[in-house]
């Protein structure tokens, strides 16, 4: 498995980017990129060229997460103003604008069958779930403090929470936090089911593996990816090669491979297989706070592609081969 450059478009944004996500392919058009920005505003790329598509705005302090749904034709933004904006690809209208308390709203993504949006609480210690069909809050996941002969007031702001991904089936919701610490809930019962450890400073970045909804991949600020078996409670590999933060992870949708951004200002690959880094690229001159591939398409394809957005305000696309 390899990574090729394809493109890099720089100044993409006119201050960092620190977010993108793919939004899926529909009937009338390929899948487009979304990338979020300190600039305020959100951008829709064409995939193959990187063309800016579209330029959206609305909110008014930068953008720190965005989220496709799975049908692609609606998307969310959220930015560093406690709100979450949710709109229609295609035409940019707003659908929805969901509003959080400052702080409240840190990394977001859709359940697989898009009728709940999760919403990584930030300083409240919490997970919110947002209905997409009325966009009303339906539960708010609590995590729990750390078990200890006396816990401290202090204890909660370690607890802000930063990270979240669904399982392939819907079925778990984990969630990384400042502390280290990855919780676990089963959705239907809105239950905290466990705590998964290892990591000794914030998960800034988690994503399940698409072919086992038992494994998930998590990054940190010690610099370590982690494998775990998040029903075992287990940790399954720690891979090391970044020589500082870890901040985002994405998994290929054949499973066999992960992409791990840092702000040691290289994306890797890694071989999941080998559980270590087979290539290390280095096209970005600041951190990067984001990678994703790009999902699988209706027809099987989904055409091999990674992207990167960094610090350095550019996007960077690659071929995965």
């Amino acid at each position: 498995m390899k990574l090729a450059g394809l493109k890099s478009t720089e100044n993409a944004h006119d201050e960092s980017v620190w977010a993108a996500t793919w939004v899926p392919a529909t009937d009338n058009r390929p899948a487009l990129l979304l990338t979020g920005s300190l600039d305020e505003t959100v951008k829709l790329w064409r995939a193959d060229e990187l063309d800016l598509e579209r330029t959206n705005t609305g909110h008014c302090l930068g953008v720190v997460s965005v989220a496709a749904h799975p049908s692609g034709v609606i998307a969310a933004s959220a930015s560093l103003d406690s709100f979450v904006r949710v709109f229609d690809v295609d035409t940019n209208a707003s659908i929805a604008t969901l509003e959080a308390p400052p702080s409240e709203v840190w990394q977001m993504q859709f359940d697989p069958k898009g009728t709940t949006l999760a919403v990584a609480g930030g300083g409240s210690a919490s997970v919110k779930l947002w209905d997409t069909a009325t966009w009303k809050l339906i539960a708010s996941l609590s995590i729990p403090r750390p078990e200890g002969p006396k816990p401290s007031d202090k204890s909660n702001s370690k607890k802000f929470v930063l990270s979240v991904a669904w399982s392939p089936d819907g079925r778990r919701l984990a969630c990384g936090s400042m502390d280290g610490t990855i919780s676990v809930f089963d959705v239907a019962r809105a239950k905290f089911l466990h705590h998964l450890e290892g990591h000794s400073m914030p998960v800034r970045s988690l994503v399940y593996s698409p072919i086992d909804a038992r494994v998930l991949f998590s990054a940190s600020d010690d610099t370590h990816v982690h494998m775990y078996d998040a029903e075992g409670k287990s940790l399954v590999g720690a891979m090391s090669g970044h020589t500082s933060w870890v901040l985002s992870v994405d998994v290929s949708p054949d499973g066999a491979a992960i992409a791990t951004g840092s702000s040691d200002r290289t994306v890797r690959l890694w071989d999941l297989n080998m559980r270590a880094a087979v290539q290390t690229m280095s096209n970005h001159t600041d951190q990067v706070w984001g990678v994703s591939f790009r999902p699988v398409e209706g027809n099987g394809n989904w055409g091999g592609r990674l992207a990167s957005v960094s610090d350095d305000k550019s996007i960077s696309l690659y071929g995965y081969s």
